[in-house]
């Protein structure tokens, strides 16, 4: 069965940082692009960031650039999303989805399959 699994997740203080994975199932991450989204309570989906197959582009949402970084270890078949300088407006459901490119990369038509999403809450 074809699945994106997120680990981690949690509660951290604002100007805290925290590391999310993606951990792909039955299939190998090396073809394709991942991006990562979140939802907020009462608030659309939105697009946060995406890093391409080779991991050589990547593109993030104006709120989050300059904090946020995304990668991947095709070895270990893992991306990441490193989260710096967290505020309490980045409360949100975070989810990681798959992709063949990262050029629309805000748009969830563009992605085939999603992880279940992990909780990430900024509160003191």
């Amino acid at each position: 069965q074809l699945q994106l699994v997120e680990p981690g997740g949690g509660l951290v203080q604002p100007g805290g940082s925290l590391r999310l994975s993606c951990a792909p199932s039955g299939f190998a991450l090396d073809f394709y692009a991942i991006g990562w989204f979140r939802q907020a309570p009462g608030k659309e989906r939105e697009g946060v960031s995406c890093i391409s197959s080779n991991g050589y582009a990547t593109k993030y949402a104006d709120s989050v650039q300059g904090r946020f970084t995304v990668s991947r270890d095709n070895v270990a078949n893992t991306p990441y999303l490193q989260m710096n300088d967290l505020r309490p407006e980045d409360t949100a459901i975070y989810y990681c989805a798959r992709s063949n490119y990262c050029a629309h990369f805000r748009f969830e038509y563009e992605y085939d399959l999603w992880g279940q999403g992990t909780q990430v809450t900024v509160s003191s």
